[in-house]
This record gives C-alpha cells, sequence and structure tokens, in this order.
C-alpha cells in the first residue's frame, strides 16, 4: 500500500507562539496524482508545504517521501529528494538573468567559471519546453519582467530540476486565463511523466479542471478529502468557511458626474489611451499580458512618465507628474505586487496605514501620536483587519489582510478615485467576498474604482463596464448588459487593426 505514495504526512503537528498552526495532519500524495490543497487563508496550507519543504520543522509527527522516513526535513534533502516549488511571492533574484534565476543553484561551469554560452542554451531549452523561449528573453534581467513572466521564470526553474514532486502555490494569480491554459498543459504533462503535484489556488474551477481530489483544511485541521468527479464548488466552499458564498457582487449604485478623465497618453508602453471615471462606477480592465494594463495604471497615477496626453480631475486639467502630486489629487494606487509596492512589510500596520498621510499629522518634524492611533484604529474596525494590534508587524498578516492595510491607507488618504491592480490575487474566498463589499461600499460613498484583473468572471461580477486592452491601446468600452466571456477575450487576443473605442 506504501509504495503507491510518493509522500505520505502522518500526525502532523506544528506550534508557534499563541497558535497551533496544524494539528494532527494525515496528507498524502500518490505517484503521478494532481491534488488541490484548499482553505481560507489561515488555514495552514502555507505551513504544511514549509515542512514538506524543510522551511519548517514539524514539531510532532512523521514524513515519508518515496517510502523513505525522513527524519528531520531540510531544504537541502528536500531538493536532493526531488521536490520542487512554485511559490506565489516569487522566489527570484531580480538583479540577475532569466537564466541564471533558472539555474541558480547548479550553473553549469568549467574549472569554476560559468559558460554563459551553456547556460542561456540550457536556459532557452527549459523555457522551449514551456513554450516561452521566443517570449522571454534569457538574457534579460528579471527585475525588467512582468509580474506573469517572472511567475513563467519560477515555473522554468521548478522544471529545470528534473523534480518528481511540485508544489503549486497559487500559479495563476498573475496569469491570464491563455497563460493559464498553457500551464495547465505542462501540468499535464508532468502528471504524464508521474510527477506528483500539489496545486494550491483559490480559484476553484481550476480544481475542477486539473486535479484529481481536493484536500480541505481549516484552522490548521483536516476537514475533507474528496475526489474532485465527487463534488462542486459550493461544497467545497462550505467545507472551506463553513458558509455559502454569494457568486455576484454587482449592486446598481447612482452614478454621478465625471471625476477622471483621461486623454491620449502615451508612452513607450501605451498608445492613445483615453477613459473616464464616473462617481460611484467601478469599470474593469481587462487585457492579457503586456497589453499594458498595469503601465496604464502607473502612468494615471504619476509612478511612471507620460510622454503626451492629459488627465482631467474633477474637470479641471492635471499636471500628474510624481505620485505625491497623485496623492495630492486624491488618487490612489493598489499595485499588481502588494508586498513589494503597496506595503512597507517591516513596519507595522498602524505605520503603513499612515504612510500616505505622515506629512499632515506631523509638525516640525514631530508626529501627533494620538491621531496616528485613531487612524490606525479606525480603519482596522472598519474593514475588519485581522491582527492582534495595531504594532503588529505586516509581514505576519495573511495576504487578504494584507490587501485590506493597503486599502486602508488609502481610505486614510481621503482618496475619491481608486485604482486597484489585481486586489484579490491571492487571497481566499471568504477574503475576496469581503474586499469586493469594500469596493461596493466605496462605489456608493461617491468614489469611482479602475478594477484590473486577469480574472474575467470577478470583473463580470461586480463592474458596471469593461474596458478591454490589446497592445497598449483600449480596444473596447463593454456595457453590462452587453457582457460575453469570448466577445471581451477576442478583443484581448485579437491582432487587427483597431477603431476608435468611446471609453465613457
Amino acid at each position: 500500500m506504501l509504495n503507491e505514495y510518493a509522500i505520505q504526512l502522518k500526525g502532523i503537528s506544528k506550534y508557534f507562539p499563541g497558535v497551533q498552526a496544524l494539528k494532527n495532519v494525515n496528507f498524502s500524495l500518490k505517484f503521478g496524482e494532481v491534488k488541490a490543497l484548499i482553505g481560507e487563508n489561515g488555514a495552514g496550507k502555507s505551513t504544511l508545504i514549509k515542512i514538506l519543504t524543510g522551511a519548517y520543522s514539524a514539531d510532532e509527527g512523521e514524513i515519508y517521501v518515496f517510502n523513505q522516513m525522513i527524519e528531520k526535513m531540510t531544504p537541502i534533502i528536500s531538493e536532493k529528494l526531488g521536490i520542487s516549488a512554485v511559490y506565489q511571492n516569487l522566489v527570484l533574484a531580480p538583479h540577475l538573468t532569466v537564466a541564471e534565476n533558472i539555474f541558480l543553484n547548479k550553473l553549469p561551469s568549467k574549472w569554476s567559471f560559468v559558460s554563459k554560452s551553456s547556460l542561456i542554451k540550457k536556459a532557452k531549452e527549459v523555457l522551449k519546453r514551456l513554450e516561452y523561449h521566443e517570449i522571454i528573453d534569457p538574457n534579460e534581467k528579471v527585475k525588467n519582467l512582468s509580474v506573469a513572466h517572472q511567475g513563467i521564470v519560477a515555473i522554468a526553474r521548478a522544471i529545470s530540476k528534473n523534480a518528481k514532486i511540485v508544489i503549486f502555490d497559487e500559479p495563476t494569480s498573475v496569469l491570464t486565463s491563455k497563460e493559464t491554459e498553457e500551464l495547465f498543459r505542462i501540468i499535464s504533462e508532468l502528471k504524464k511523466s508521474n510527477v506528483s503535484i500539489i496545486y494550491i489556488s483559490h480559484r476553484l474551477e481550476e480544481i475542477f479542471e486539473i486535479c484529481d481530489k481536493a484536500y480541505v483544511l481549516k484552522d490548521g485541521e483536516f476537514v475533507i478529502e474528496k475526489d474532485i468527479e465527487d463534488t462542486n464548488e459550493d461544497e467545497l466552499i462550505s467545507y472551506m468557511v463553513g458558509r455559502k458564498l454569494k457568486r455576484n457582487f454587482y449592486i446598481s449604485k447612482e452614478i454621478g458626474k465625471e471625476i477622471l478623465r483621461v486623454e491620449n497618453v502615451k508612452n513607450k508602453k501605451l498608445k492613445d489611451c483615453s477613459l473616464s471615471l464616473f462617481e460611484g462606477e467601478i469599470v474593469g480592465l481587462y487585457g492579457l499580458v503586456g497589453s499594458g494594463r498595469t503601465e496604464l495604471a502607473r502612468a494615471i497615477f504619476g509612478a511612471d512618465k507620460i510622454d503626451s496626453g492629459k488627465v482631467y480631475i474633477g474637470g479641471k486639467l492635471k499636471y500628474i507628474s510624481n505620485t505625491l502630486t497623485a496623492i495630492n489629487n486624491r488618487l490612489s494606487l493598489i499595485p499588481e505586487d502588494r508586498r513589494n509596492q503597496g506595503l512597507a512589510l517591516k513596519l507595522s500596520v498602524k505605520e503603513n496605514i499612515n504612510l500616505p498621510i505622515y506629512r499632515k499629522i506631523s509638525k516640525l518634524g514631530f508626529i501627533n501620536s494620538r491621531i496616528e492611533k485613531e487612524t490606525a484604529l479606525k480603519y482596522v474596525k472598519k474593514l475588519d483587519i485581522k491582527t492582534p494590534d495595531i504594532y503588529k508587524t505586516v509581514q505576519n498578516l495573511s495576504g487578504g489582510n494584507q490587501q485590506k492595510v493597503v486599502i486602508a491607507k488609502w481610505l486614510a488618504s481621503n482618496a475619491k478615485i481608486f485604482i486597484m491592480d489585481e486586489p484579490t490575487n491571492g487571497v481566499d474566498v471568504g477574503a475576496k467576498e469581503e474586499i469586493y463589499s469594500i469596493m461596493n461600499e466605496l462605489a456608493k460613498n461617491g468614489a469611482a474604482i479602475l478594477f484590473i484583473s486577469s480574472y474575467m468572471p470577478e470583473l463580470m461580477g461586480i463592474c458596471d463596464r469593461i474596458l478591454v486592452m490589446n497592445s497598449g491601446k483600449i480596444v473596447a468600452n463593454i456595457p453590462r448588459e452587453e457582457y460575453d466571456e469570448e466577445k471581451i477575450l477576442a478583443y484581448a487576443i485579437k491582432t487587427a487593426k483597431f477603431e476608435e473605442v468611446d471609453s465613457k
């Protein structure tokens, strides 16, 4: 019986100060099996994976890999056993090249010198296997790639190790539907090669497409394991969160006056982009990776230079040349990469929430600590941020609560225009519902939201209309009554010349 398993974890428990992260968990994975590991943020998924990869040591229990009991798992032993992981928070060296990242621990060398030609050749072979050899340059530095392409590099690194067990932790959180299809193709190929796969995702429809079984954790304890063919999304959600969640979050709202108008904005990545946002509107922005969605968000917010074009706020022409000017004009940006661009991870919840307003609550270099504390407490309560106290370091919060801290800091800044770039990436189904509710509440109070997402169902589920980008240009403005997934995708992928689009 033991011989059919690549992994068996028996009675695994893990304690941290003040909390038991895992409680007597038994988990097994067969050869060539794709098993979904699901649960809300804080359920214990990451802890279980870190024990398997040697980042944490289990306090109780036994680990068997390929029928061999591992007395003490370490990252080195884990890698030697053929276990490889692709994490949601990409563990890459940004200042090194794509090729160097793929083969970071085993650079091809001769007489202690790295063979660059051999390195590039091997990297191209791995990228070709993923069908990205013509898209990603092995010589390019990782810091210059989009987040999605960085994700492909992380996958390439896992593939390059000829791993026998691959863990995918939210691999599609930065991928579009087309790239997700490519990932599923890769997983299918790995499965045919008898590679065992643990697949973690908050997008439950993916699990039904690619996985054999679903294993549910809640509050550090095993809940149930189900064959995919014997369950459905609603049932799995009920096991994960203990309640039924809504599917459609759209509410009709009173649309007010125009609050933001962007006219013919151009730079190296953008081509004559024009759009308008109105008070009370949630407007979706969809496009494939590289279409210019994030670049447009950054240009509007003053994070990237605009070569030509105009930005009007409240009907007045504004020169948003930097982010401070944007903040002063009540603009906000919730960036795609919240950990590196949206938060100061080593600072507290209190400090992160107050970051945009320290200039306003300080005098002669001294912070008004009473206002600072009151502001933090107000928004922790308002957004129901789960934290022991406002002095907790942000890096120790769950993904959903980190995202709520990012939103809180812009509420504290009195922002009126919210540009949200992939705000639900890597957060569980319960936290997503809370973020959608926050968005609706903001819109109801007269804010305007530009909501960027690679996940079309959530755009269709909450937005008043959807703008589509392709090759740096807005190519479609689709009202809610005309939503059609195939039509939206067709605009995003077609290569024909585009006509002028009214984006109001």
